[in-house]
């Protein structure tokens, strides 16, 4: 059993979201756009946060969903992921339910190393860039702290899932949806932060 299969988990979402799942207002995340310049594109997706300090995993791949016009229940996708309060096992499962959802589009892809090298780092760019061109968000199982480009620090050392919804710069810049805090819905973050973010881990793409 490989580094790729640890608990990702538990968030300190719970203290943030009281009473179930927050929408975000429509205008958080834009509408499918890409610029040729800048080699732009970002999903139109419909947010929602984790209703508890556990469901990040089912919260991260129904909210990928969304991109693609699904929308599915949370409880739902938690039980078919076999989510429980020690959270969801890897981003195995994640890739499971999301190829369930979409007809196998998706595949897990690890980051054994403690930090990712530029191999690894270009690969998950390129992944994150085609995904998005063809109308689908990753999700990325990650561990540890990483800082975005206003310069705001996320931790979760215990592991946590999360979407990337788009890309800039020709997808050197990454934009992010986290369900553990609505009141930081999406930021930008490079595509290097987030790959040795993801280190020890992996991503569904």
């Amino acid at each position: 059993m490989t580094a790729l299969i640890r608990k990702a988990a538990l968030t300190i979402a719970g203290t943030a979201v009281v009473g179930g799942a927050i929408a975000a207002p429509a205008t958080a995340f834009a509408a499918p756009a890409e610029r040729p310049g800048n080699a732009e594109r970002q999903l139109n997706i419909r947010y929602e946060a984790q209703p508890n300090f556990y469901y990040c995993g089912p919260a991260a791949a129904r909210n990928a969903l969304t991109a693609m016009d699904k929308a599915p229940d949370q409880d739902q996708v938690a039980k078919e992921m076999g989510t429980t309060e020690a959270g969801t096992d890897s981003a195995n499962d994640i890739t499971r339910f999301l190829n369930k959802e979409t007809g196998g589009k998706y595949r897990t892809v690890e980051i054994s190393t403690p930090k990712a090298d530029d191999k690894q780092t270009d690969k998950l760019r390129a992944d994150i860039v085609k995904a998005i061109d063809d109308g689908r968000a990753v999700v990325a199982n990650i561990a540890g702290t990483a800082t975005d480009t206003d310069g705001v620090s996320h931790s979760f050392e215990g592991g946590h899932y999360l979407s990337v919804v788009g890309y800039r710069d020709g997808g050197e810049t990454v934009k992010i949806a986290d369900s553990a805090n609505p009141d930081q819905a999406s930021y930008w973050m490079t595509t290097e932060a987030l790959a040795d973010w993801t280190a020890t881990r992996g991503y569904s793409s």
